[in-house]
């Protein structure tokens, strides 16, 4: 595998990591960015769709959209803060109190993490009197990690970056990379300094949706432009492996409806591999995420969960039912245009990020207002667009059975909640 040499994938033709054959897997037809939200005098004007189509790599079985956006473009003001769920925020010091744990982090050690939001993660370890940094392109999510305490550089992540901080004494003991991999589009670039960063006996931690969760539980809506790649524990290997790092434990997780924690160590360290990693490889293989039939199948069931999607919409409107959305995630604006739900389906959508209050979705332009909103609406239908986070949004919402309401889910299937 040519891991020095990263294939461009503009052309959407050979696989970004290995240069192999690309083959057919889902194509959600066009989109705008999912965390592109539109201010009011925004509404005049027009927006750009880009290509929701999804391939799969037969040699590496990594699978990827095109690089149709520059990254500079998506991450350089991104509308995505960590620390507004609650459940986020509870994984993240989870996460900590065990990492502190099991690698004996103390105020001697070091750690690093790229794409650190707002500082969800790397507060805990500032807690704690544990040093750490914090790397993230988005200016104006990095300035909240500020202001937390979490010291951040304003950058995106590869080689370079890393060669610099190395080179000034700043290597860790851990190295936490959580649902950055699949943003990135030069994932040998962005692996190799992964692996520059790590000491001898380091670790890095990474986290990402699996693709085996995407395929099952048909996780369609968790494709978007800022996803560049899809990944399963088969394909992380892989890619790691070209950089002289090893996976020597991998966990399941709930998150983002089905995700992998990975940890890496280099080649040559002393640490023993878990009985983890040889039973979801079995696992995988099992599921046929190592045959192309597999990824084939999985368009036609995404066509049959829009219609039945717009099926149960258009019955409850004709009954003169009033819905309305909860929450504004890249997920749900995959959903939103794939589906082609606007106004005439949701009155509007609420959410807990103030950022993009007063804006509207991109491509279906549904308002996005406070939460009480939802109260003063009383609507009869609530359509949770985060899906992942059903049973604490359910839990926030109880009251709104007190009038009557009632909550559908659109994933796996189109569920009306009683």
């Amino acid at each position: 595998m040519h891991a020095d040499r990263p294939a461009r994938t503009r052309g959407h033709t050979v696989c970004r990591f290995c240069s192999g054959a690309l083959h057919p897997f889902v194509d959600l037809g066009v989109s705008p960015l999912c965390e592109s939200f539109l201010t009011a005098e925004q509404l005049n004007g027009g927006e750009t769709f880009y290509p929701l189509d999804v391939r799969v790599c037969g040699t590496c079985w990594l699978a990827q959209l095109g690089e149709f956006v520059p990254p500079g473009e998506i991450f350089s003001e991104y509308a995505y803060f960590s620390s507004y769920s609650r459940a986020w925020l509870d994984h993240a010091s989870s996460f900590v109190a065990m990492a502190v744990d099991r690698f004996a982090l103390g105020p001697d050690s070091f750690v690093i993490e790229v794409a650190s939001n707002d500082g969800y993660l790397l507060r805990n370890f500032v807690e704690r009197r544990i040093p750490c940094l914090g790397i993230e392109p988005a200016a104006n999510v990095a300035q909240a990690a500020e202001r937390a305490g979490v010291p951040t550089v304003v950058a995106f992540f590869g080689r370079a970056l890393a060669e610099d901080l190395a080179g000034s004494g700043r290597r860790a003991e851990l190295v936490v990379a959580n649902n950055v991999l699949a943003h990135v589009p030069d994932v040998n670039d962005f692996v190799a300094g992964l692996a520059i960063l790590l000491k001898d006996e380091g670790v890095l931690s990474l986290e990402f949706p699996h693709l085996g969760k995407l395929i099952a539980e048909n996780q369609f809506d968790t494709i978007y432009h800022e996803h560049f790649s899809y990944l399963s524990l088969a394909a992380a290997e892989r890619i790691l492996a070209a950089h002289g790092l090893r996976v020597f434990d991998v966990e399941q997780l709930w998150s983002h409806g089905g995700s992998l924690r990975v940890f890496a160590c280099r080649s040559g360290s002393r640490r023993g591999t878990a009985p983890s990693v040889a039973w979801l490889r079995e696992s995988e293989r099992a599921a046929g995420l190592m045959e192309l039939g597999t990824f084939a199948a999985f368009g036609d069931r995404v066509v049959e969960t829009k219609w039945r999607l717009l099926d149960l919409l258009i019955r409850l409107k004709r009954e003169g039912r009033r819905i309305v959305g909860y929450g504004a995630p890249g997920k749900g604006n995959t959903l939103l245009n794939y589906c082609g739900i606007r106004t005439d389906f949701l009155d509007f959508t609420v959410d807990r990020n103030p950022y993009k209050h007063g804006r509207f979705t991109p491509g279906t332009r549904i308002p996005v207002l406070p939460p009480e909103r939802l109260d003063a609406a009383r609507p009869d239908y609530v359509l949770i667009l985060p899906w992942n986070l059903k049973t604490e949004i359910m839990a926030q919402l109880a009251h709104v059975r007190n009038w009557g309401g009632r909550f559908i889910v659109p994933i796996p299937q189109p569920t009306v909640l009683e």
